[in-house]
């Protein structure tokens, strides 16, 4: 252990206050408790991140990227409390025990007489959190559910624990992958702290089983792949990306730009057979159409945390009396997609770097969604360690006030805490926009072109 930890022995205990707390002593409706234990850890995470002024040895580095690994790995035996959706990942692999595709129908149809699936019972289908929906998750993720519950068939937390195994692999190379990747564009390797230290990730990624984590790994390898210049196995790696969680699918215009439209077309070929391999097992024209319409109805019905979409719902109201979601949200939709392929086409110097690319373009959809959880902050948070952009760290510190929401009995939005958070996010992305002389950063040119 360096000086540093030495020193500042209290980051540790913070940080093993809030993992211990969180993970096993707090439930999604325990608001202020989730508030106590959550607060020292990102405290102790701020200040190491923008008052620690002093260049942190080769040791202290080491034993910072130890500590992130350590209390992710104390995650594993916590159960995620603060979020139901096991229950529907638990419910999904054990209808691929039985051969099933989960894609194919509601929950509801395993209920009813002569649909009757073994492990899928009344008591596991009242804690699914949207039991009228068809599953919405991608290959990726069915995959680690099938292995899951082959392993574990008759226990929800072993089951749990299996997927947080995978969770926890891909959070361990992220930690190893992201200094090198940072290092190959010349950015202080100091900035994968922003990351692997955050208490947002750790808590929703390893604790509450959220596949963002998975996500951002693949990610990562397909930056890594592509200043490797291995362009082939770089797009297979970004599938898998887009088969752990969709949203990359949005970052592909931007290779047009940056390697011509020869080679981004064939990155984005490959790509596209990747994923039909991927989805290959579940692919059937009923999964098209209930994957269609699942996706057609997350734009139009649900709504959570989100800001110019609360405006615009407001304006309705005012306009016609009632929520025009079905109207605004795929309206918000297809601005944001319009958006971020004006800003792939668009080039500036400052913008040739594609992970700085690919944090505006994920902010500008997360501005204009009808939802935002709290881990859907893993993304603008990880993009932002390529650049100055400190904003992503104030929101992934402030969006965990909407678990207060949970905490009034039955479910209600408290649309002030909204209004604070995005007051305070919004202002401080505008601040440093403005302060753009100091906030660009300097890359290396020659690795960065392909």
């Amino acid at each position: 252990m360096g000086k540093f930890l030495k020193s500042f022995w209290w980051l540790i205990l913070a940080f093993l206050f809030g993992v211990i707390g969180l993970g096993f002593l707090t439930e999604q409706s325990d608001f202020y408790k989730i508030l106590l234990f959550y607060c020292p850890m990102f405290l102790a995470y701020g200040w190491l991140i923008f008052f620690q002024k002093k260049e942190l040895s080769s040791s202290d580095f080491f034993g910072l990227m130890s500590l992130a690994i350590g209390v992710r790995f104390i995650l594993l035996f916590a159960f995620p409390f603060l979020s139901d959706d096991v229950f529907r990942f638990i419910w999904d692999g054990r209808l691929w025990q039985q051969g099933i595709n989960p894609f194919n129908h509601l929950p509801t149809h395993f209920l009813e007489a002569g649909n009757e699936v073994n492990g899928l019972n009344i008591s596991l289908f009242q804690q699914l959190n949207s039991p009228e929906y068809f599953t919405i998750y991608p290959p990726v993720n069915q995959l680690v559910f099938y292995v899951s519950t082959w392993l574990f068939p008759n226990s929800i937390w072993w089951s749990a624990f299996v997927m947080k195994c995978f969770l926890l692999a891909s959070e361990i190379g992220t930690i190893l992958l992201l200094p090198r990747v940072l290092k190959q564009y010349r950015v202080s390797t100091k900035n994968a702290l922003i990351y692997i230290l955050n208490p947002l990730i750790i808590i929703e990624v390893c604790g509450n089983l959220h596949f963002e984590g998975m996500m951002v790994f693949f990610l990562l390898l397909a930056v890594f792949l592509f200043q490797k210049r291995q362009i082939n196995t770089s797009a297979i790696a970004f599938a898998l990306s887009i088969a752990s969680k969709l949203l990359p699918l949005i970052f592909l215009p931007f290779f047009i730009n940056k390697i011509g439209f020869k080679k981004a077309f064939q990155y984005g070929v490959i790509v596209a057979v990747s994923l039909a391999f991927l989805y290959f097992p579940i692919l059937n024209e009923t999964f098209i159409n209930n994957f269609s319409n699942s996706l057609n109805l997350y734009f139009q019905k649900f709504e959570f945390n989100a800001s110019v979409y609360y405006f615009a719902r407001w304006f309705g109201y005012q306009k016609v009396g009632w929520n025009m979601i079905a109207q605004i949200g795929p309206g918000l939709a297809i601005l944001s997609f319009s958006t971020i392929l004006f800003l792939a086409v668009f080039k500036t110097k400052k913008s040739d770097v594609l992970p700085a690319k690919w944090l505006w373009a994920i902010m500008v959809y997360l501005m204009l969604t009808t939802t935002v959880h709290p881990w859907y902050v893993s993304l603008p948070l990880f993009l932002c360690c390529f650049t100055n952009f400190r904003f992503p760290m104030i929101w992934s510190a402030l969006i965990c006030l909407t678990y207060i929401n949970y905490s009034y009995g039955a479910y209600f939005e408290n649309l002030w805490v909204v209004g604070f958070e995005y007051l305070v996010v919004f202002g401080f992305m505008f601040y440093e926009i403005l302060q753009k002389p100091s906030y660009q950063i300097h890359y290396n040119r020659k690795n960065d072109t392909q």
